[in-house]
């Protein structure tokens, strides 16, 4: 029988009791679906809330985060879908919130599958120094070693890629177990990554359990000492990050001016979650394409940032994790064919043949078919040729291949526009939260 400390037992005991509450109304705003969460404070229960919404699909349009001494909290989010209207599958959002929620609530931490296990995988995470035709030798290296791929991520920032890569053998089916054989996929992909030990990893995964958004972030920052190096050599950023000190509440307050996009808060709440930081209030406002955020928020132990060292590591942090979806940037091709052998290898070489980089790769496998995403530039990271993407598309076919045709003139636009804000925008400190900081339970208009 599984023992628990007293204080586990006392903590399993409240939050029993006091189970996330969450409330989804489309009628108290004109223009969006509100969504509030009443919970017990448990370090991510936040995050898993943002996730939550960005795996539904909804856009965070604004939103406000209150606790009162830390151990009790309520957030709110005035949501829409991507075309800006209200939410129409309420209840589907409303369980996949709850089911998120009372998840991250379990006292105990989810178990690993056995290679048995129904969804069981073997996940490869990769990291390494990006280079033109990257993805290509990966996969072509996989198809080798028979291992078929059911879903991947990649992406590419600051002259590094990361990738999950879930596979199983081609032939049984079954997930990859032998130590041997995984010692030598292993073997070969650091080769292809030209990396060390930390340039391929394998472990066993579901697939379903596994937030790849979330790993990504994890294994570039874990990354981060070349990352930086390289950002250094870029073009100064535009997104504006701050850290500063209120001493008299015992806080430090992060604040963030940028173009708004998908998955902002998401990865910005990401950030600050695996850098073992409680969010305690914040609130976060988009208008047009441009969004400001402020949070208040402690370390783990009670304490604010305390160090200069440490404000320059969160905001380093901060802002890799927001740029990094600019890997999104580029001609989005989407592909939708009869899973087969060797596919991957196949498309990516063909990209590879015609002078297009991969800079970000959403793979999956439903059924006997493949549904796949890719963002392509140029070799040198410039919007792609589309005399080039149409001899790509005629080659591999068009019946299977297609360009996002709604987001290309967009994606491949002036990459320099840098929306409004930069450094110079940056909202004051307490300008959005502190006049109404400590009104628990205020629900603001949407106007």
């Amino acid at each position: 029988m599984e023992r628990y400390h007293p204080s586990e037992v006392y903590e399993l005991f409240v939050r029993h009791m006091n189970n996330p509450r969450v409330v989804v109304d489309s009628g108290v705003c004109a223009t969006a679906t509100l969504v509030q969460v009443h919970s017990a404070r448990k370090h991510g229960v936040l995050l898993e809330a943002v996730a939550a919404l960005s795996d539904h699909g909804v856009c965070v349009r604004k939103g406000y985060i209150s606790s009162d001494d830390g151990r009790w909290f309520m957030d709110v989010f005035h949501v829409t879908d991507a075309a800006g209207r209200k939410v129409a599958d309420a209840d589907a959002l409303l369980a996949r919130l709850e089911s998120s929620l009372l998840s991250a609530d379990a006292l105990s931490p989810r178990p690993t599958p056995t290679a048995g296990a129904a969804g069981a995988l073997t996940l490869l995470e990769l990291v390494g120094a990006d280079r033109p035709g990257l993805l290509s030798e990966v996969f072509a290296v996989l198809h080798d070693l028979r291992c078929g791929i059911v879903d991947a991520r990649a992406w590419t920032h600051g002259g590094r890629v990361a990738a999950l890569v879930f596979v199983r053998d081609d032939k049984t089916g079954a997930p990859i177990d032998d130590v041997a054989r995984i010692m030598r996929i292993e073997s070969r992909l650091r080769h292809v990554l030209r990396g060390g030990a930390r340039g391929a990893r394998t472990v066993l995964a579901d697939a379903a359990a596994v937030n790849l958004d979330r790993r990504l972030h994890q294994l570039l920052n874990e990354d981060g000492e070349d990352e930086s190096r390289a950002q250094e050599a870029e073009a100064p950023t535009t997104t504006a990050v701050a850290v500063q000190d209120w001493g008299e509440r015992g806080y430090s307050v992060v604040t963030v001016s940028c173009r708004d996009r998908p998955k902002l808060l998401f990865d910005v709440v990401c950030t600050l979650t695996d850098l073992d930081y409680v969010v305690y209030h914040g609130t976060f406002d988009t208008d047009g394409d441009h969004a400001q955020q402020e949070f208040y928020i402690r370390r783990l132990d009670g304490r604010p940032i305390s160090s200069a060292g440490e404000r320059r590591r969160v905001i380093q942090c901060l802002q890799a994790a927001i740029e990094r979806r600019k890997s999104e940037q580029g001609v989005r091709l989407e592909l939708r064919i009869t899973d087969r052998r060797g596919l991957l290898a196949y498309v990516t070489r063909v990209f590879r043949e015609n002078g297009l980089s991969v800079t970000h790769t959403e793979i999956s496998t439903r059924g006997d078919m493949a549904m796949n995403v890719f963002h392509v530039t140029d070799v040198a990271g410039r919007p792609a040729d589309p005399k080039t993407i149409d001899e790509v598309i005629q080659r591999i076919g068009t019946e299977s291949l297609r360009v996002d045709e709604e987001r290309w003139p967009r994606l491949c636009s002036t990459e320099g526009d840098a929306g409004r804000g930069g450094a110079a925008g940056l909202f004051s400190l307490g300008s959005l939260v502190r006049k109404n900081l400590f009104n628990l339970g205020l629900v603001r208009s949407c106007s």
